[in-house]
Parts: structure tokens; sequence; C-alpha cells
């Protein structure tokens, strides 16, 4: 049996669905509808409908008849109501002039996809889950126009256009990753980000919490891990203190999921360990903690493989994290362990990747966890920039599922082109046409469109500084990895991506988003 939400919209007479409106701001109205298939990313299907759309007005209702919808409808109510300059209070009332939610049991589009109807008197959103319906209240608000001038007001009118989209993810795991080892980003700034991946259906956000840098995750077995590793001086060039207590970690993990985001937990292991070395010298094999380090070299540093208490701190560390995170990922890194024999390094994943499975977690890795044998579901995470790379095509013939970050494509810290002030271009110099044009199926030979569990934009933080580092790396390109990982290969393309794309300008000048006029995109 479906249950039904039915919201209602009130007029929006502000510049933006998601910008404040200007005192006094009321109805009025009438500037054309958007196009059905102006979103970002692209809709599965769409199938416009001649004929008026439906129009927004003071008299839309809002209604949540099962707590099952009512989250969603809150959440639209919230996103629309500082431009409408109305209550928008949920109440009764029956489908004519407003937007029913329905969650659907028989729906055909997965658990994260929807249907959106469209007509003129009324607004149909199903989906089998909340996070569908999540998906598809993103794609309302970005019908709704982007601006409208403060002096146009009185002519301006808002409307959906009138069709029905049929939408569905291409991979289930669409994610961002935020280093906060290298430079501490605060529960505020990461809760930014949370809100910008979601409107574009990204539904994971990897946090990279430990580095040589600094370690940035209250353990309580371990105390002085943040103490001295995530206090002053800590991070590159020393710019970078702070860490997350475990309250903070569950209050973000608590937001996500309010956003239907999930959280990945990632502790770089045994690499990238200087952080904890320097603060227990029981961690090295010689028993000599090493100076703290602030610079950006890789490679040096390794957790004691021969030494129990290397054990015993790594499992105290996965027990409190998995503890903290109802996700079913534990990233565990594994990438760059030089200063490691593969004998060694063998070694060590041979006692790790069982400790998170004995805490309900499925392994997640860079992909050179691909050259040990793997459990079945761990999940090898390819960051290379070559065509090829045996081990992962190995672990994908052997049924585990690979998560696609390929550096020289989606790489956020990599510069867009030789005049970037912010990042590097080790891997590439990374454009929004680079980032966009290319296929995760046909990336990395022996990896397939079934053995990819989805694609993942990292965003590491070595010349980040503040919120606006990290949305002028992120965007535009970050909306273009959501949409090769969201929409169906066969509808996406790079002429009509840029059209919607340049949309997208005056919804980010709304929200204050500090964001790249790249010169590929028409941003007028």
């Amino acid at each position: 049996m479906a249950l039904t939400a039915v919201l209602a919209v009130p007029a929006l007479v502000a510049c933006s669905a998601d910008e404040p409106a200007p005192a006094g701001a009321g109805g009025g109205a009438a500037a054309a509808a958007m196009s059905l298939d102006a979103v970002v990313p692209v809709p599965a299907e769409v199938t416009p409908r001649d004929g008026a759309g439906f129009r927004l007005t003071a008299d839309t209702r809002i209604r949540a008849e099962e707590a099952a919808a009512d989250g969603v409808a809150r959440q639209l109510q919230a996103a629309l109501r500082p431009s409408t300059g109305f209550g928008l209070v949920i109440g009764t009332g029956g489908p004519e002039n407003a937007i029913t939610l329905t969650l659907d049991a028989d729906r055909s589009v997965g658990r994260q996809g929807y249907e959106l109807d469209i007509a003129a008197d009324r607004v149909t959103l199903r989906a089998r889950t909340g996070a569908g319906l999540f998906a598809g209240v993103q794609t309302i608000r970005q019908l709704l126009p982007p601006r409208v001038d403060a002096d146009t007001l009185q002519q301006a009118e808002w409307v959906l256009p009138g069709g029905r989209i049929v939408d569905r993810p291409r991979f289930e795991y669409r994610g961002a990753m935020l280093d906060v080892a290298r430079h501490f980003h605060a529960p505020d700034e990461i809760k930014a980000y949370i809100d910008l991946i979601a409107q574009y259906k990204m539904n994971h956000l990897h946090l990279h919490l430990s580095d040589d840098q600094g370690w940035r995750i209250e353990i309580e077995a371990w105390p002085e891990l943040t103490k001295r590793a995530g206090g002053a001086g800590t991070g590159v060039d020393g710019e970078g203190p702070g860490f997350l207590t475990k309250q903070d970690y569950s209050d973000l993990v608590a937001y996500a999921a309010e956003r239907h985001v999930t959280i990945v937990p990632e502790i770089d292991l045994p690499g990238h360990t200087n952080a904890a070395l320097s603060t227990y010298p029981e961690l090295n094999c010689d028993g000599t903690a090493p100076a703290p380090r602030t610079d950006t070299e890789v490679g040096y540093s390794s957790l004691c493989v021969s030494k129990e208490v290397t054990y015993r701190f790594v499992e105290d560390v996965v027990k409190e994290i998995a503890a903290l995170t109802p996700g079913p990922y534990l990233h565990i890194g594994g990438d760059e362990a030089k200063a490691t024999t593969d004998e060694q390094y063998g070694t060590f994943m041979k006692r790790v990747l069982p400790l998170v499975a004995k805490y309900g977690k499925t392994p997640v890795g860079w992909h050179e966890i691909a050259a040990v044998p793997l459990p079945d579901d761990a999940v090898p995470q390819y960051w290379g920039t070559e065509p090829e790379q045996p081990d992962t095509a190995a672990a994908a013939a052997a049924g585990n599922r690979i998560l696609m970050s390929p550096a020289n494509r989606v790489y956020l810290d990599m510069k867009y082109d030789k005049s970037t002030e912010l990042g590097f271009d080790w891997a590439a110099r990374i454009e929004v046409k680079d980032a966009y044009d290319w296929d995760p199926a046909r990336r990395l030979a022996g990896v397939g469109e079934r053995d990819i569990l989805g694609v993942e934009a990292p965003l590491w933080s070595e010349t980040l500084r503040t919120l606006d580092d990290i949305e002028f790396m992120a965007f535009p390109r970050l909306p273009a990895i959501a949409e090769l990982a969201w929409s169906p290969q066969a509808e996406r393309d790079w002429d009509t991506f840029r059209g919607r794309l340049a949309q997208q300008g005056p919804r980010w000048e709304a929200q204050g988003v500090n964001f790249y006029r790249s010169p590929q995109i028409d941003w007028k």
C-alpha cells in the first residue's frame, strides 16, 4: 500500500529557489518555465508534456500523512520557505494544487530512483524509499527558475514544466572525498559540503581522517593522537590544526544521513602514519618516535608490521570508529606503503582486513590492497592514471566490486589550468570537460559496468585552507562527476551538459558558492 505525503509550495518570488526573498516579497508573476531536461544530473527518461506546467501559488498545500515521507516533506519545505516569504505550513488537503510524494514499494526505479509527473493541477513524485524521494526533490528544486531580477518580481511567476521524468542512478555509490588530515576542516565546513554534494544526488562522503601530517578523530584508547597529532602546528606547513570529537563525528553522521549521504571514514594504514608514529613510540620498530612532519612527501612512514602492539592499536581504532559509523564501509587506506616490503604489506593486510569484518564493516582500500588476497566483499578504490592495473582487474574478475577514482579525471585537487593558484598537477590539469567526458566502464582494462560499485571524487587538502577553497576546486567539476555516476551513459552529452551546467551558475551565486568560471562554459 502506498504511503502518501502532499507538499504545498507557495509562490516563489525571490531571486532563487535557494536564496532568501527580499523583504516584502509576495506573489505575483510570470517567467517561462525551465526545460524539463535542464537538470544536473540529466535524468534517465524525460517525456515533456505540451500545455501549461504546474504553477506554484500561495494556495499550494503541504501535507505529510505518514512519518516515512514527513522528513523529505520538511526538507522541501525548508529549501523553499526562505525564498517564498510564505509560512508553508504542512497541513491537510487533496492532491489538487499540491506536490504529492508517494512511497511505493512496487516502483521499478530501484531503491534510489524516482518518478516525477508534473501536470497543470498537481505534481506527483513516487519512489520506493526516502532516498528516492530525496533525489526527486533535488530535481524539483532545479526545475524552478534559478533567478529573477528584483525589478521584475511583480512580472515573474514560478512554474514547473509539464511532463514526466523516470530516473534511476547508473551506479549505487556516488561519492566525494574530503581530506581533513592534511588540513583540518571544521564540522560546519563539512556540513556545508554535504549540502552541496547532496543537491547533485551524490550519496557518500569519504572522510580522510589520518595521514602523516595529522590525526583528526578522537580515539579513547589512544588519547594522545588528537592531543598531539591533532593540535597546534599540525597539518601541511603547520597550518591545519583541529580534530573531530566522537560527538562531532556522530553529529556529522546524523546530519549526512538526513540528506541520504553515508559517511565513509578512512584511517590510512600501514603507510601515511607519521602522525601516529610520532605520537606513540611503541608503534615504531625501534621504539623511537620520529619527529612530526608538516611537508607533503609521501611513502616514508609505516607502522611496525612485526609488533603485536601494532595490531592492538589498529583493532582499537577500527573498533571505536566502526561503533560510531552506521554505514557499511570502513576505509583502511593501504596506498603508497613504500616503507614496507611486499611481504610485510601482505602480512599486515592479512591481519587487518579481517578486523574490519569483525566489527561489522565492509573494507574499502586504495587499489594497492588488490595486491593481496581480498575478502569477497572488499572494495578496491582505483586512483591510478594508467589504463591498466592488473591487480585491480584480477580483483574484479574474482568478484570484488571496484570504486573508480582515476586521479587524472576526478581528483578535485588537480589544477584546472596552469594559472590555477590552488592544487597540484602531478596527475593532470583537469578542466570541466576532462572530468565529464569519460566512461567509468571503459576506463580500466578488465573492469566493466557490472564490476563497478561507483565513482568517487577525492579532494585532497594540502593547498586548501577555507570552505571557499573547497568550493572553488569542487565546482563546477563535482556536478560533472555526479552526472557520469548517476546518468545513463547514452544520455550524457558534453554539448548539452555545458548548457545545463551554465544554468547552475546563478544558483551557486544565490547560495554564495565560490565556483570556478570555466571558459568552457557560457555562464551568461
